[in-house]
């Protein structure tokens, strides 16, 4: 079966954490993107999957409190993924 590829997600910087812990995730998303923010990206992509919720959840909660996030969403086209937008402002 064809399946059509989005251009907008292989464009963004991503990051895949199928396998990974809840205690484990929220650090590695949070490095992935403090490192985006400094390289000056607007817009990274977790991969979480969607089985269960509770690694999303996890990701999610971390994500409110990060100060380098702007907002949050799930991608329309594949809800096992989060599209975060970072602030442009430095400091």
């Amino acid at each position: 079966m064809y399946k059509p590829i989005d251009p907008f997600t292989v464009l963004l910087p991503k990051i895949d954490v199928h396998g990974y812990t809840r205690d484990i995730v929220t650090t590695v998303v949070n490095d992935f993107v403090y490192e985006h923010y400094r390289m000056g990206d607007e817009k990274v992509m977790v991969i979480h999957g969607i089985s269960g919720g509770v690694i999303k959840k996890a990701i999610h909660d971390s994500l409110k409190r990060n100060k380098y996030v702007k907002k949050y969403y799930l991608y329309n086209m594949n809800i096992g993924c989060t599209i975060i937008e970072l602030n442009k402002e430095r400091g």
